[in-house]
């Protein structure tokens, strides 16, 4: 967070009356209200759209942004995308330094141009011209100015004026011309909170809002975008790369994206259609026919992008996908669809935001989503619940998505038209991992221990990749990220389970630790809980200004049973503690077994959900409580 002391805007105000009577760039004249909790300040961003027509669209930007240190680099983007449907016309940067003086001056052909797509994307005509600009000082001044014109008008550019934390607004404004009145729908978020101020008619919608300050980001909170002003626009008639479209609600959207982008892709060659139905003869469910052809298409293909024209959403045809074993996940998704319709099992082309948990907006039809899965509704076998299915994981286990794309609103297109569905929810106790262990504690404070960890639901989804590791890079992952908190633990075995068909996955292993326990000559001390340490103690905020929001729910449950050195006896042991509130439970017992050995018993379970601000305290205080108790010890006594 950048903070500007009186004395440098004194500094700066002087020399820039040195400098110039009037400069607009200069730093001092920032208000002083907008310095705080602000990497960068955008000191003005216009977007003006014009819609020539159904199949045409002008895009003008001009933003002034200065940037206060490294962080706010990323908020001062010099970069304009373009692809074989938009032309760049016009695109330049200036630079100046705090006083507000030019000292760089960047060209359209100054302008560096690469693809806009990873090493992963195989096709791609999506291509970007961007300044790759290293700051020599802070603050400086960014001015970046763009003009371009597209077919598609698909994609109108999003009001997004406070685009995530730590950046402050001087003023930014939204215009949207549409002389010819293409009919059209907008969609305002949370502008009852800032003073935004929006006109509207048939031809022009207008937005804009100034001296707003930065939020400062805080931990375990909702989503920006959840607070912040947004306002989103699309047309009831539009162009996508050269294929139009007619839609004002989901269930037209999906019935134009089935007609047009998916019928007649599903086509398989003979010799595949046969091969599908030797695979499945012998299946007696729709599930068991679905399980078959999922592992089929896992064997056989493998994922890499291809975005050509319109192919960010048209997938490629399936019989391509089955040449050449590969496609994205529009094609991979396609594929899966048309073999599983082979063999007699309906399922759906589905759109989803993947990875971070964002809903497709039921109640804005438009161009949402950045990832494709494959919906089989009221699937026999399933409790008559849909299944879902990623297709572009070649180790996921059938049916299971993880927190990749679980619990949000996505649209299953069908040929009746589009559904707003959700996917499958992972809540709270399915998260559950279970952990024993049998410890032996050694006289010179050293222990071995043998532990089984099992583990389902997203706590499953953070441990199945373990089985690709190498065992020198599993050994060191147990030593440098799980157990992290105990100096000089060795792994000396690990086995691994990974039943995919129960989606559970089971650890064995095997460990030392020296010097674990603090021994002195009349006393053995130490700390009981060895594998399982939650230490978690959310920040504190003297003034939060965001909701509390849990995440993820999940359940830990422990059972160690540990026996003492030789020439040692114990104690009384601790009594048992349980804390139960609204964000969660917590429970600790232990139980003597006999002379030489206790039982450790403790389950921690962790709600999802979301709370007001002034919870926050006491979510913090249940965790404070929770982090003590993890640090327990126990002191044995010599005989």
């Amino acid at each position: 967070m950048f903070k500007t002391s009186s004395v440098l805007l004194l500094f700066l105000f002087l020399s820039v009356c040195c400098f110039s009577q009037k400069n607009d760039y200069a730093v001092v004249l920032i208000p002083q209200n907008l310095l705080e909790n602000a990497n960068a300040v955008v000191r003005n961003n216009a977007v003006e759209i014009t819609i020539e027509d159904f199949d045409k669209m002008l895009v003008t930007k001009r933003e002034v942004v200065t940037v206060f240190n490294k962080l706010g680099i990323v908020d001062a983007r010099m970069a304009e995308r373009y692809d074989n449907d938009t032309k760049i016309n016009k695109l330049s940067a200036k630079i100046y330094n705090a006083y507000g003086k030019e000292i760089k001056k960047y060209k359209k052909r100054d302008f560096l141009d690469v693809s806009a797509v990873s090493g992963g994307t195989l096709y791609s005509d999506a291509r970007v011209k961007y300044v790759d600009y290293t700051p020599v000082a802070y603050p400086y001044t960014v001015v970046f100015e763009s003009e371009y014109r597209t077919r598609t008008t698909g994609f109108i550019p999003w009001w997004l004026p406070i685009n995530g934390y730590y950046i402050s607004v001087e003023k930014s404004t939204y215009k949207i011309n549409n002389p010819k009145k293409i009919p059209w729908r907008s969609k305002k978020t949370n502008f009852e909170n800032f003073a935004v101020k929006a006109t509207a008619s048939e031809t022009e919608i207008t937005f804009s809002i100034e001296n707003q300050g930065g939020y400062k980001y805080e931990n375990s909170a909702v989503h920006y975008r959840e607070v912040l002003p947004k306002a989103m626009l699309t047309l009831n008639n539009f162009s996508l790369k050269g294929v139009s479209g007619q839609y004002k609600n989901w269930k037209e959207f999906g019935s134009w994206m089935h007609s047009r982008l998916l019928v007649g892709r599903d086509f398989l060659e003979p010799a595949t259609i046969a091969t599908i139905k030797e695979l499945v003869k012998d299946a007696a469910t729709p599930l068991e026919k679905a399980k078959l052809v999922y592992a089929f298409m896992q064997n056989k293909t493998r994922y890499i992008s291809v975005q050509v024209g319109i192919g960010g959403w048209e997938p490629i045809p399936a019989s391509k996908v089955d040449k050449v074993g590969y496609g994205d996940c529009k094609g991979l998704t396609n594929y899966t669809k048309a073999l599983l319709e082979v063999a007699g099992v309906s399922s759906y082309y589905t759109i989803v935001y993947a990875n971070e948990k964002r809903d497709i907006d039921k109640d804005f039809s438009s161009m949402q989503g950045n990832h494709v899965i494959l919906n089989i509704p009221n699937a026999a076998g399933s409790k008559g619940k849909d299944l879902w299915l990623e297709c572009t994981n070649q180790t996921m286990p059938f049916g299971f998505l993880g927190d990749f794309t679980e619990d949000r609103n996505v649209l299953v297109v069908t040929p009746e038209g589009g559904i707003i569905k959700r996917t499958t929810a992972y809540k709270n106790k399915t998260n559950f991992q279970e952990l024993k262990a049998e410890i032996q504690l050694e006289k010179n404070g050293s222990l071995t221990a043998n532990l089984k960890r099992v583990s389902k639901g997203l706590q499953y989804d953070d441990k199945q990749g373990y089985d690709t590791f190498t065992k020198e890079e599993l050994y060191k992952y147990y030593k440098s990220s799980v157990w992290s908190y105990n100096n000089n633990l060795e792994i000396v075995s690990v086995d691994l389970l990974n039943d995919k068909e129960k989606v559970v996955f089971t650890e064995d292993i095997e460990v030392s630790i020296k010097s674990y326990a603090t021994v002195s000559d009349t006393e053995y001390l130490f700390r009981v809980n060895v594998f399982n340490k939650n230490n978690y103690v959310p920040k504190r905020y003297r003034k939060r200004k965001l909701p509390l929001k849990i995440s993820r729910g999940y359940k830990d449950e422990d059972s160690f049973k540990i026996t003492v050195p030789k020439g040692y006896v114990l104690g009384v042991l601790p009594a048992e503690k349980e804390i139960t509130t609204k964000f969660g439970t917590y429970k600790v017992s232990f139980k003597k077994i006999n002379v030489t050995s206790f039982q450790y018993d403790k389950s921690l379970s962790i709600l999802e959900g979301t709370y007001a601000k002034e919870e926050y305290k006491n979510y913090r205080k249940f965790r404070r409580s929770i982090a003590k108790h993890e640090n327990l010890r126990i002191a044995l006594t010599k005989e």
